[in-house]
């Protein structure tokens, strides 16, 4: 299967890993990014030579920058046949009762509204080309995470919104499934230090620390399995076994 595909966050460690995947694969890549311009620039030269591409500016939090973006894309790319749902939100690790009402906003804004939001802009032209929706959670929005209370939700209401919109569209022929990452190498755990990595690892059944290309590989997977709908598929190393 080869088609369109839109990927949220693709300036991100794993956004951009998944946006090479379907690029290296021969699918046409629309590439969402909010401020960091350069990673998108830096993406797209890794890409095959006669690669097709678009790069989209957009704040996902605003509904208005939203409804832009999908208008410029169909203008630009026509319909897509699938969503990728990447873009995410992480606060530093605190105690719930020292954050904030604002980081709840930017949390759900960014981890739950945004995709909810674009994916509902988009649902005719999943419909049209009986495609998929991929939606990127996180382990702890299975298990839930001490001192990351707002992520944790955020990404169960994510999978929540996964398992109910698969059952919705199913009838039309489209797929829409999860992955929950669990801690991966990107710059949104490069706070941790070297002790805390190899603590984790240790405590990991695979004995390593994930990488984004293992995340691309599972929703590049999800995206074309037509058999397989409304699941979560934890790519953590057996975290959550």
């Amino acid at each position: 299967m080869r088609g369109k595909v839109l990927i949220t966050g693709a300036s991100g460690g794993i956004g951009s890993s998944i946006a090479k995947r379907f690029a290296d694969a021969g699918w046409s890549v629309a590439l969402q990014y909010n401020t960091n311009r350069d990673a998108i620039d830096s993406l797209v030269r890794t890409f095959p030579a006669d690669a097709a591409y678009l790069c989209l500016q957009c704040d996902l939090t605003s509904a208005e920058d939203v409804r832009r973006m999908v208008d410029d894309l169909h203008r630009r790319f026509g319909t897509v046949s699938v969503l990728v749902n990447c873009a995410g939100k992480a606060l530093a690790q605190k105690l719930l009762s020292d954050t904030t009402d604002d980081e709840y906003d930017l949390i759900f804004a960014t981890n739950v509204q945004a995709p909810v939001r674009l994916t509902r802009l988009l649902v005719d032209d999943l419909r049209a080309n009986h495609g998929a929706v991929v939606n990127v959670s996180s382990m702890w929005g299975v298990t839930g995470a001490s001192c990351e209370v707002l992520y944790s939700a955020s990404k169960a209401a994510v999978i929540g919104f996964t398992k109910a919109l698969a059952k919705e569209l199913a009838p039309s022929d489209v797929t829409v499934n999860a992955v929950a990452p669990g801690l991966i190498d990107t710059a949104m755990n490069a706070h941790l230090s070297e002790e805390d990595l190899a603590a984790f690892a240790a405590e990991t059944p695979l004995q390593r620390i994930g990488t984004p290309q293992d995340v691309a590989d599972a929703v590049f997977w999800l995206a074309n399995a037509r058999f397989v709908t409304g699941q979560v598929l934890c790519c953590d190393g057996g975290c959550t076994i």
